[in-house]
């Protein structure tokens, strides 16, 4: 009997313990929807711009809180929440296994009322890809793709907008980390196929950047790696291998996880010799001391790097694409507005903006959210910004990018 009493309070004491742990405070998960909710609408310098119904937002959110169980699904609350603004530039600091992922291998438009592959991630992409440019996306698993979009997990933005699809469009070609990705595909030639995107194996760059030459152009790539402070001295190396090169290509093709202004201000400080104005921000201030009466003021400046080390004289060509994202970004505008790159490629991730991090008040994770405008010396909106030399991508059997760049280095 006292064997059985013993086992018996073990037992509800680990449930006990358990269900402790398991415990969802939906009290506390509304305390942050507002947190949130109140940060964008007083923070988010591009509320204005989109096509989105906040009241919708509060509404059907708050109205999901009773149904949240797990740590899990309260993370996906407020991933599906920022969702709702078509941004891939506005996202929580955290994922689970069931969130989506940021980006995918290939790129898909919209065209004509159809999904179609617009580009593939040449340079990531280990060994041969079939020629899927231009071929209609029919199917995700099976299920037909304009279904797909329609289920996605917004509920306030048209879906029939035709920015807005084209966004969940790729959000759904990133897919969850815990689901498969296989498509449907309709070729230009009329064929059907399928391709399943988590068989495509991506490189996996051991180094910071690569450096090499073509006969007398030197070429430095950049491996996602613009928001290591070192790259500025593993950069400054490469480069000082190639001063003595006709020119030099840089190649910003994979940096989809962008970087910080230091890294990119050290790399640009390199090819001037005087001051150079690269890029221009604005943001919306907000009076510390009434700000739900004072009016908010419009405060923006330019941005200047400054020179650095041995200058590098010789024609330089920026290479950009789909998977140049943030401050690669940032560093495509600048080497034009410095008048000292030209900018070959298709467009680029368009993350909007400079981001700031906000915390929840009871989640331990937070978020980002744009809070400044960023503008090419032009005046040009750097997530609107077309490279000059705009390539769009037909094969996916050559470099068609890169071949442009040696052409103008060359004067061809």
């Amino acid at each position: 009997m006292k064997q059985f009493l013993l086992v018996f309070l073990v037992v509800f004491n680990f449930s006990c313990i358990n269900s402790q742990e398991n415990y969802i405070n939906h009290s506390k998960i509304k305390e942050d929807l507002n947190k949130i909710i109140g940060d964008l609408e007083t923070n988010y310098v591009y509320l204005d711009d989109k096509e989105v119904d906040l009241n919708c937002i509060r509404d059907y959110y708050e109205s999901q809180i009773k149904y949240v169980k797990t740590e899990e699904e309260t993370v996906l609350l407020f991933e599906y929440l920022l969702n709702e603004f078509y941004d891939s530039h506005l996202i929580l600091n955290t994922n689970r296994s069931s969130s989506y992922r940021l980006s995918a291998p290939i790129y898909a438009s919209v065209k004509n009322g159809k999904i179609l592959v617009s580009s593939v991630w040449k340079t990531q992409i280990l060994g041969l890809v079939p020629q899927i440019i231009e071929a209609e996306i029919l199917k995700i698993n099976t299920v037909d793709f304009s279904e797909a979009i329609e289920k996605f997990p917004t509920h306030c933005s048209d879906k029939n907008n035709e920015v807005v699809r084209e966004w969940i469009a790729n959000k759904v070609l990133a897919g969850q980390y815990n689901e498969p990705r296989v498509l449907t595909l309709k070729l230009k030639s009329g064929k059907t196929t399928t391709l399943d995107l988590d068989k495509i194996q991506i490189r996996v760059e051991p180094y910071y950047l690569t450096s090499k030459r073509f006969d007398n152009i030197g070429v430095i790539r950049i491996n996602n790696a613009l928001g290591k402070d070192v790259l500025v001295t593993e950069f400054d190396r490469a480069l000082d291998s190639l001063m003595d090169t006709e020119g030099l290509i840089i190649d910003l093709r994979n940096t989809v996880d962008g970087g910080n202004s230091y890294v990119a201000r050290g790399i640009m400080g390199r090819f001037i010799e005087e001051s150079k104005p690269y890029q221009k921000h604005l943001f919306l201030e907000k009076s510390k001391d009434n700000p739900n009466v004072n009016p908010v003021i419009t405060r923006s400046w330019i941005e200047y790097v400054e020179p650095r080390g041995e200058t590098y004289k010789k024609p330089v060509v920026v290479l950009v694409g789909r998977w140049t994202g943030s401050m690669g970004e940032g560093l495509a505008i600048g080497f034009e507005g410095m008048r000292r790159g030209e900018i070959v490629g298709s467009e680029m991730e368009k993350l909007a903006g400079g981001v700031s991090s906000f915390s929840f008040k009871n989640q331990t994770y937070g978020y980002r959210i744009s809070t400044e405008r960023l503008f090419h010396i032009n005046g040009i909106a750097r997530e609107l910004y077309v490279p000059t030399h705009f390539i769009s991508q037909t094969s996916a059997m050559k470099d068609e990018v890169l071949e442009k760049g040696i052409k103008l280095i060359n004067n061809e």
